[in-house]
């Protein structure tokens, strides 16, 4: 019995964790990657996995004993929408409203469009870790009086489900074939659950949840208010984690999954009756992993290696955090409650980083804020230590020592041989965790320190001109320590760069020399009357080639980056070029697609970062269209530069099964073109047939045939397998 109630939970798990990439992958080429998109699709799941806790919760305490009728009848009648498919009437309505009206905050349709999809479905497994926990209570298992130890079967099953999809579903299956499978899954767990709730409902009533035999303190509501703050907080933290690791350290595709898996992993570990480490023990240890982490992100260390300790702090302090959560739990027959409390503390700490967040800070502050509120929520060393008046005086003073420590620095440097990091971080350190022992004081010297890095800003090479944020991460202008070079920085990725001295030559990925040179210098006895569209606007590079006549269109999704690019201050390619330049503000595939056919000489595809690829701007049904809105004897050029995947055969096959043709170079600079600010590249070129790009590939170098790979599948809105390009090399 209590296998069959462990599988069920562990399935249960495994369809919810399933089915977010996947009706993610379905609905991207309809709504494009816009953040009232994402913002929409993070409400939705978020707020529809609180109200399937809410109902186990509120369905449990009025139906008591005959809660597994509801369950099971709410269950068969979600499969009846099942499998879920894009291609139904009510979609499909969708998608023609998207397509020829567009709309300028989409989230309402993305809302309705994911309740038509997947909203029955998600909702009733949503319901499935807490229902089945509470039916497991009444059981006469000797384990019935605490079945909290199957939530770590069910956190098992979520991330097994997360290495499942790109390792295996996304590369094997088409997304109908998995809609398929997860339809196939589902009627095993209605089965399941079924046997589970008939188990229940057979239970003896001496076996009932409020008969257990380890009796609980009722919870109070500072117990509750406790049971918020430590979901909320790993929430934020793991949210905050991931977002300042893929932007300022390592942006490799698919890195979210590795804390996803941790933070998974520490619920797997605390949820147990025989804990590998306590609470008391891990708030011993955690300090030890959070002061040398604080001293890194001050540091602003970004060599990939120091990845590692940001995720051991952020799943040390997690653990913690759960571990305490565990400790807190109340009795069976509260089970539904805590787990309600606990889901509604989860879509804080998500809401506060993925939404409010970027609305609110100039920068990831929401990673050190959830980090020293980790800080803050560890046990005392006994149990008398609670705030005092003197832990925020012991706070003020470490934020006094430490802007005192940097702005000593540079004078110490003239008279001690010590590193600078050394003079600014070492007694702030000290200070911090000396004050571990109490949980508000070591909180609040977390805070200060990070508060004093904030404000001096102590690391910083040359001027920031400005620095903002946006959904989609924090971009920086700053310049070079001579002043000479503007540069846009996203993270720690160079996304464009002006020469003061020169401001007339496109530098970094766009320089004269490289392959979109070559293009724009061949194109250009035609631009006379032509029209060229470009995707992806970073600091306006390739408005640089424009000619008198010519016109040029950017598409860009984010409108931060235009306001960026059009202020004269830091970049004038806008302002400068002698073509007539349009802006479009939104998602590259939905804007394109508005656009009329045969409109453009060509197009040029500069959208694919390292760690987001739109992988709907790579698919055949996109190339398709792009194809359509050229001109006859039109191209496409592709910006393919990547640390991390060769998208080269992803281009060449999609331009097989069209039956064009392609082209590719990768050009590297040389010293003295690096010093003045060219990058090396790689360009890919598109085009129906060598005869259409007789004119230009005559007076272009270095360019080579890219044939089909047959060893990769081709990219469709149906397929498509990020992790099948993944490369060190390039």
């Amino acid at each position: 019995m209590r296998l069959l109630y462990t599988l069920t939970i562990f399935i249960s798990a495994f369809l919810l964790f399933l089915i977010q990439p996947l009706v993610a992958k379905m609905i991207l080429p309809t709504f494009g990657g816009a953040p009232a998109v994402w913002n929409a699709s993070l409400v939705f799941f978020q707020g529809t996995l609180l109200l399937g806790y809410l109902y186990a919760h509120f369905s449990a305490r009025w139906l008591g004993r005959n809660q597994p009728y509801l369950h099971v009848a709410v269950l068969a009648i979600a499969g009846v929408t099942l499998p879920f498919s894009t291609k139904t009437a009510a979609f499909t309505s969708l998608q023609d409203q998207i397509a020829t009206s567009g709309s300028a905050n989409p989230a309402g349709i993305v809302l309705l469009a994911l309740a038509i999809l997947v909203g029955l479905p998600f909702f009733a497994i949503s319901a499935g870790a807490p229902t089945i926990q509470r039916w497991f209570a009444r059981t006469d298992d000797p384990r019935a009086h605490d079945p909290y130890f199957l939530y770590a079967a069910s956190n098992l099953g979520s991330m097994i489900a997360l290495f499942a999809y790109p390792l295996y579903f996304e590369s094997h299956f088409r997304l109908a074939e998995q809609a398929q499978i997860w339809t196939i899954l589902y009627g095993i767990l209605v089965a399941g659950m079924a046997l589970c709730g008939l188990i229940a409902l057979r239970a003896r009533p001496t076996a009932e949840v409020a008969n257990t035999s380890e009796p609980r303190p009722e919870p109070t509501r500072n117990g509750r208010v406790l049971w918020v703050i430590l979901a909320a907080v790993p929430s934020a933290l793991l949210m905050g984690t991931t977002n300042f690791i893929t932007a300022n350290i390592a942006p490799i595709p698919m890195l979210w999954i590795v804390p996803l898996a941790l933070y998974l992993l520490t619920f797997i570990l605390a949820f147990t009756n025989r804990p590998l480490l306590n609470s008391v023990i891990l708030s011993r240890i955690t300090p030890l992993v959070l002061v040398p982490l604080m001293i890194v992100v001050v540091m602003e260390d970004s060599q990939p290696m120091v990845a590692v300790i940001h995720l051991l702090g952020m799943f040390m302090a997690t653990w913690m955090c759960h571990s305490r959560l565990y400790d807190l739990r109340p009795n069976a027959d509260r089970l539904t409650e805590f787990y309600s409390y606990v889901s509604l503390g989860g879509v804080i700490g998500g809401a506060f980083v993925g939404l409010l967040a970027p609305s609110i800070f100039p920068n990831y502050w929401e990673y050190p804020i959830a980090l020293a509120a980790a800080a803050a929520l560890k046990l005392p060393y006994k149990p008398e230590q609670t705030f005092k008046r003197m832990d925020l005086v012991y706070g003020l003073a470490v934020l006094l020592v430490t802007a005192g420590t940097i702005k000593m620095a540079p004078w110490v440097m003239q008279h001690v041989n010590l590193n600078k990091a050394a003079i600014m971080w070492a007694i702030p350190a000290i200070l911090v965790f000396v004050a571990s022992d109490r949980p508000a004081r070591f909180g609040l010297s977390f805070a200060a320190v990070f508060l004093t890095w904030l404000a001096l800003a102590p690391n910083v090479v040359g001027r920031i001109l400005t620095g903002e944020r946006s959904f989609f991460g924090v971009n920086r202008v700053s310049t070079s320590p001579n002043l000479r070079f503007h540069k846009l920085i996203h993270g720690n990725t160079l996304h464009g760069q002006q020469d003061t001295q020169r401001p007339d030559v496109p530098l970094t990925y766009y320089y004269p020399t490289g392959p979109i040179g070559q293009v724009f210098k061949a194109f250009k006895p035609k631009a006379n009357g032509a029209h060229v569209a470009l995707v992806g606007l970073g600091v306006g590079s390739l408005a640089a080639y424009g000619e008198p006549g010519e016109r040029m269109t950017y598409f860009e999704i984010d409108p931060l980056i235009e306001r960026v690019a059009r202020n004269p201050q830091y970049f004038t390619f806008l302002r400068d070029t002698k073509a007539k330049l349009d802006v479009v503000i939104g998602d590259a595939r939905l804007s394109l697609a508005r656009q009329p056919d045969g409109e453009f000489d060509f197009i040029v595809l500069d959208a694919f970062s390292s760690d987001a690829i739109p992988v709907h701007l790579l698919t055949q049904e996109a190339m398709a269209m792009y194809a359509k809105k050229l001109k006859p004897g039109g191209f496409i050029a592709y910006h393919i530069s990547n640390r991390y995947l060769n998208l080269e055969p992803v281009v060449a096959n999609n331009a097989a099964a069209m039956g064009w043709k392609a082209w590719s170079q990768v050009d590297g600079p040389s010293v003295e073109e690096a010093d003045a600010g060219k990058t090396a590249s790689s360009y890919m070129v598109v085009a129906k047939d060598e005869k259409s790009l007789s004119w230009i590939l005559g007076r272009m170098t270095m360019w080579g045939a890219s044939d089909p790979d047959k060893a990769v599948r081709p990219w469709t809105d149906d397929y498509s397998n990020v992790l099948g390009v993944f490369s060190l090399n390039n």
